[in-house]
Order: structure tokens, then sequence, then C-alpha cells
């Protein structure tokens, strides 16, 4: 297989391989700007927009920078459709898509002359989204946040599998958010990284200062994959994390699953700031997050945290 892929940096004409990943209630357009003005790809996340209020964060990000930024839409909703046409109409050119199958809207999206990016969590899954025609893939490992493969494939083993399975760029997305990560993510094969939990604690992010604070107290152990059942998600632990606890613990019914998460929960934590009765999605990560900066702040930290990562790692061992 040819060793050569395009670099993502080129792919999105942006400076630096790290892609702010687009999540619900979190990525607005104030968030995928900063990131676009600090070098990165800027994701809007549409999953918790109708319509009308994703036009808006389009062109909110669209007036406060010039450079490139793209929108994540998760498959599994229903508007879709029109917030794709949301998104074309806005002059937006990449599409990141998820929690779907690479089938659906690859085709069309690349005859509107878009680039397409699918999100997986297993190298089986990425060798169809190259079949599909999408231009890179964001394979996540078991880490992550949020929406989560129900493989429980991590990402230190996933990245290389998933990098010697195909030949489109691989953006490494699960338990990295600083430059020590970066650099290892890059070793194992990817041409880049995607950020969620680490962009969530920033100034530009729209999530609740007290989710943020959440974050940064939070330990290595303070999280936890859940509702199996239903849609695998990781949440720090809380109040209702433990209410569906006790529901798997028993085996409980997906209905009963579903009456538990009702409509809302994570827009009542995440955007609420509710941490009792919300849905708080972040990943395992949030162990080594203990601040909330600026984007320019982060993604200058980052940087140099990856020059002092590759510059420190020890050299090759010696034969001789």
């Amino acid at each position: 297989m040819p060793s050569y892929r395009p670099s993502i940096t080129e792919l999105f004409n942006i400076k630096l391989p790290i892609v702010q990943a687009g999540m619900i209630w979190v990525s607005g357009g104030k968030l995928a700007a900063a990131a676009a003005e600090a070098g990165c790809l800027g994701l809007v996340g549409a999953g918790s927009m109708q319509p009308a209020m994703l036009k808006h964060h389009l062109e909110l990000a669209a007036s406060l920078t010039k450079k490139p930024f793209g929108v994540n839409i998760p498959l599994l909703y229903s508007k879709v459709q029109e917030q794709i046409d949301v998104a074309l109409a806005a002059g937006v050119r990449i599409f990141f898509t998820s929690a779907g199958s690479p089938k659906t809207w690859t085709s069309f999206l690349k005859d509107r002359g878009c680039i397409v990016v699918h999100v997986t969590s297993s190298p089986e899954l990425a060798v169809k989204c190259e079949a599909a025609g999408c231009d890179a893939i964001v394979a996540e490992g078991f880490e992550a946040g949020g929406h989560n493969g129900r493989d429980e494939i991590t990402t230190l083993t996933l990245i290389p599998q998933v990098a010697d399975a195909v030949r489109i760029p691989v953006i490494a997305a699960g338990g990295i958010a600083d430059g020590r990560g970066m650099a290892a993510a890059l070793a194992l094969g990817a041409h880049g990284v995607q950020m969620g939990s680490r962009f969530v604690a920033t100034a530009e992010s729209s999530a609740h200062p007290k989710f943020k604070q959440a974050i940064i107290d939070a330990g290595a152990g303070s999280t936890m994959l859940s509702l199996k059942e239903l849609v695998p998600v990781r949440l720090l632990k809380n109040h209702f994390y433990e209410q569906v606890a006790a529901l798997e613990q028993r085996c409980a019914t997906k209905e009963e699953l579903t009456v538990l998460l009702g409509k809302g929960r994570a827009k009542l934590g995440m955007f609420d700031g509710d941490l009792d009765e919300g849905e708080l999605e972040i990943g395992q990560i949030a162990g080594l997050i203990h601040d909330a900066p600026t984007v320019a702040e982060l993604v200058s930290r980052l940087t140099t945290e990856y020059e002092h990562a590759v510059k420190n790692t020890p050299l090759s061992l010696r034969r001789d």
C-alpha cells in the first residue's frame, strides 16, 4: 500500500493539523471561528441545532473569520437534509459526518464540490468510508467523550490499524488533549488530530461555566461509557449517570432507559449547567484538563508541548 497520503493541512487549507471537534451544545460559531483563527480547522456542531440556529452560527463564524471552517452533522437526527441545505447555502464546503453510514450523503456532498470526512471507530468501518468516497477519516477511540463506538477499541490500537487499512488521511481522536497526545497520534500513523473535550473547556466554547469547571475538577476515573443499549455515550459521573447505571445493573429495557433519558438531557447539563440531572458528555482525557484558556492560548500551548515531546523523545534503540 502506498505510504503517501495528502496532508490534512493541504486538504483543509489550514496551518496546523488540528481539528476542533463539532460537539452538541458546545461548538458554536464563536468556537469554530476562534479555532480557525488559531490555525486549526474549526467545526460548528450541528447536532443540537435546528436549521435556523445552524444558519445563525455559520453566519456568526463567517463574520468572525475568513479562514476555512466546517460543520459536523451527526446523521442520526431527523433534520439532516435541512441542515445540509443550510450549510451549503452558507457556503460551507467542509463536512464532517458521524453516527451513520458514510454512503448516505458522501456522494451528494462530493457532487457539490465538498470535502467529506466521516467519523469511525473500527478499521472495518474505515475501509467502508474510503469506499464511499470520503476524503479523510476521523478514527475515534474508546476514550472519546459523547457518542462512542460499540467495539471499545482504544485510540492506541485503533489508529495504526486504520492507518494500515486505508489510503486516505487519518485524523486521530479520543484521549488527545495536549502536545504529547498529538505526537503519539502522529507517530502511530495519523496525519492530524481531532480534539473535542479539550476545546469544551475554552473561553469561546458555549458550554456552561459550571460544566467547564466540572471538567477542570474531574479526575482520571470521572467518566464512564454508558447507555450502551441505546447509543453508547461517555459521561461525566453525576446523579443522572448513577440513575442510568442503576437501571443498567438490573438489566433495564431500552424503553426504560429511553424514558429516563427523556429529551433535553444534554442541553440541561452541558448548556444550562445542571450538573446533577444533566447529561455531561466528556472524554476520559478530562483528567488532564486543568483550566479553560482562550483557544489562541490553548493552540499556542499545544504546539509548544508537541515540539517539546518530539525533541525529548528517546532516540531509537541501538543494535550495536
